[in-house]
């Protein structure tokens, strides 16, 4: 589609300066990923994670489902939702046997990764996007929507509480999880690479830089780091950054790279533009437009979902941190679990577990939707009672930037 744009285009230096600025912009959201996802993948295949997962050892069933949901939750807000599902489920597969029960709680990380995604600039692709094209910043996301995320989350977990699955017995596999061994400096490879990721907007507010900057600084300490600590060692190669590049989900990434460059071929030739128009002129209402935006995202990939929204409205009509921006951001992260193919989550979890759309659709789906709708009333409400940050808040450097 982008070449076929290209073709049309008045003219070949008109082409060249649109191809060129669609692609910088798109390559800085795909550098980003790929440092992101190389740096989860190598805390991963030292089994960094264990830190986390080991502290969960709670055997009541109705425990484990809060539990589960807000380690996942504050898991999502580090690492993308993608990432955290994986993380998750893979950890529900060794603590608790198949069942009806595994299965809600596995329902309970899909709604979770994508509410914990919603409220932070590096916890999902949509937001991350939003982020680094200016539409959103770190502190104003992460005050707006913290608490619509948590509404979001606890809905469907006070709702799933009373379900049978959850107050049925759980029988828990932890010898499983005592089996895996970290690997060497595990520990300290866990804590370079989580602080690696939450340096980032660190990093963009101090120095001004694009943030996939900060993320491939962070991937160059950890490359330098794992190298250190088995050099030498011929039997550990899978541990180092090269192998763990090879394992990443480049197709992934590769489909993140179609979908935009394909959206901004859409801008460029004013379709998206006409569709805003069309829009603001049948409803006015710019909060149901971004409700609007959530229930599709259910359907179609919050990603090209949130690109044409980019494209559609630049910040002159919605200006950075707008009700508007935010309210995106948290229907395109939370609305894509009303249906188990809404999301990257959704459908890893199809993927792992075996889980069919229909068992998801009734069972899930409509506490799903229960916590989507919670969520955009308590955001909506929360914008009519002003709040003011403490001064000493305002006045840390990292946060009151962009």
């Amino acid at each position: 589609f982008s070449v076929l744009h290209m073709i049309k285009a008045p003219s070949t230096d008109v082409a060249v300066q649109e191809l060129s600025q669609s692609t910088a912009e798109v390559s800085e959201i795909v550098f980003f990923l790929l440092g992101a996802m190389t740096i989860v993948e190598i805390v991963d295949s030292h089994q960094g994670f264990k830190l986390v997962t080991d502290n969960i050892s709670t055997r009541n069933p109705k425990t484990l489902l809060w539990v589960i949901g807000f380690v996942t939750f504050f898991l999502s807000s580090v690492l993308d939702n993608l990432t955290s599902t994986i993380v998750m489920v893979s950890l529900l597969r060794k603590l608790v046997p198949p069942s009806e029960y595994r299965k809600l709680l596995g329902a309970v990380v899909v709604i979770a990764a994508n509410a914990g995604g919603a409220w932070t600039p590096i916890g999902d692709v949509t937001t991350t996007m939003l982020w680094i094209h200016g539409q959103i910043t770190t502190l104003k996301i992460m005050q707006g929507l913290f608490v619509p995320s948590v509404v979001s989350l606890m809905v469907p977990l006070a709702l799933m509480s009373l379900t049978s699955e959850a107050n049925g017995s759980s029988q828990t596999s932890s010898s499983l999880l005592s089996s895996e061994q970290m690997a060497p400096r595990g520990q300290l490879v866990f804590a370079v690479g989580l602080g690696a990721l939450v340096f980032v907007p660190v990093f963009k507010s101090l120095t001004g830089l694009p943030p996939f900057m900060g993320m491939l600084l962070g991937l160059g300490i950890l490359w330098i780091l794992t190298d250190a600590i088995h050099y030498g060692e011929s039997g550990r190669q899978r541990l180092k950054v090269p192998q763990a590049l090879s394992r990443i989900d480049t197709q992934g990434i590769l489909f993140f790279l179609g979908i935009l460059l394909s959206v901004g071929s859409l801008e460029a030739a004013g379709i998206l533009r006409q569709l805003a128009n069309y829009l603001d002129a049948n409803i006015p209402n710019a909060d149901l437009i971004a409700s609007i935006i959530g229930v599709a995202s259910a359907i179609i990939d919050n990603v090209p979902l949130v690109a044409a929204t980019m494209g559609m409205y630049d910040l002159t009509s919605f200006p950075q941190d707008s009700d508007f921006w935010q309210l995106v951001a948290f229907c395109a992260g939370t609305g894509g679990s009303m249906l188990i193919i809404g999301s990257a989550a959704g459908v890893a979890f199809m993927g792992m577990e075996k889980v069919d759309f229909f068992w998801y659709f009734r069972k899930v789906s409509g506490f799903a939707l229960a916590g989507y709708v919670a969520g955009i009333i308590t955001y909506l409400a929360g914008q009519n009672i002003p709040l003011s940050l403490p001064t000493s808040l305002a006045d840390i450097p990292f946060i009151t930037g962009s």
